[in-house]
């Protein structure tokens, strides 16, 4: 009964089922933290790229 016991909990240890979710998560918060930090000049980058293209679609129509 010890052996098989062990032998269990050997097999449970060397599981890695669950490893790419728990780095996924990780990731994912680690991108979150980041943009969270550089909000304003994500902000504004995404203006003017959008403003660019916006001036630029306006040229093509005219």
């Amino acid at each position: 009964m010890s052996e098989m016991m062990k032998n269990k909990a050997a097999a449970f240890w060397k599981e890695e089922e669950g490893l790419g979710t728990l780095e996924l998560i990780l990731i994912i918060g680690v991108i979150i933290i980041i943009a969270l930090i550089f909000k304003d000049q994500i902000k504004t980058l995404v203006e003017r790229l959008l403003k660019n293209v916006s001036n630029k679609s306006n040229e093509f129509f005219e």
